[in-house]
């Protein structure tokens, strides 16, 4: 069965008042999400050990696997922008649920802390790629960073609770080449903390 582009979980509009516009939205998600999505089908129809596995056990399989790089670029991509759109929010954006909050405090030692951490990773992270908030197998909470179409369950990191794009289509046309404004906005207004509390 052929892999498909989820839905958004909102209008391409809704975040514009949050920092991320409609032609933002309507490329990232109809154009390049679809196009990871293309081209990892177009993978699977031609390799018979492919076929039939999800899309966790693909990324897994193809990990580290140089005759599998295009293998692995398009589905860890397409696994990390679906989980992506949801972890944006039109309501919610910003707001962190008490539960995530102590966790934070008692993992970074409060909220301010923990933005700067992610807000680091995801600024110098050198060229595309991703960073992360995860829960660690010892329990804690913790940041990282990917390059390219990586993810913390290729690297085996942890379990994702919030995730952001830092390739330029993300934000170039709401921010330019201004990264740390984009993220610092993102954490603000846009991370859907419900989300990530939901994941622990």
């Amino acid at each position: 069965m052929a892999f498909e582009l989820p839905p958004l979980p909102y209008t391409t509009s809704a975040l514009a008042e949050r920092g991320m516009c409609q032609e933002t939205l309507e490329l990232h998600h109809g154009k390049h999400h679809q196009a990871y999505v293309t081209a990892l089908n177009g993978f699977v129809e031609k390799d018979a050990a492919l076929k039939g596995k999800s899309l966790d056990e693909i990324v897994k399989l193809a990990h580290g696997k140089a005759e599998l790089a295009p293998v692995f670029n398009n589905a860890g991509q397409h696994w990390n922008h679906s989980l992506f759109w949801p972890m944006m929010s039109p309501t919610e954006g910003g707001r962190m649920p008490g539960k995530l909050e102590q966790k934070i405090v008692g993992d970074f030692g409060g909220v301010t802390q923990f933005k700067d951490a992610f807000k680091a990773a995801a600024t110098t992270q050198f060229g595309s790629g991703w960073a992360w908030l995860v829960l660690a197998s010892d329990g804690k909470l913790k940041v990282t960073k990917t390059p390219n179409g990586s993810n913390p369950l290729a690297t085996g990191e942890g379990t994702v609770l919030l995730g952001i794009d830092v390739w330029e289509h993300s934000y170039y046309l709401d921010f330019r080449n201004r990264r740390p404004d984009y993220v610092q906005n993102w954490l603000d207004k846009i991370a859907n903390y419900e989300y990530a509390a939901s994941q622990m």
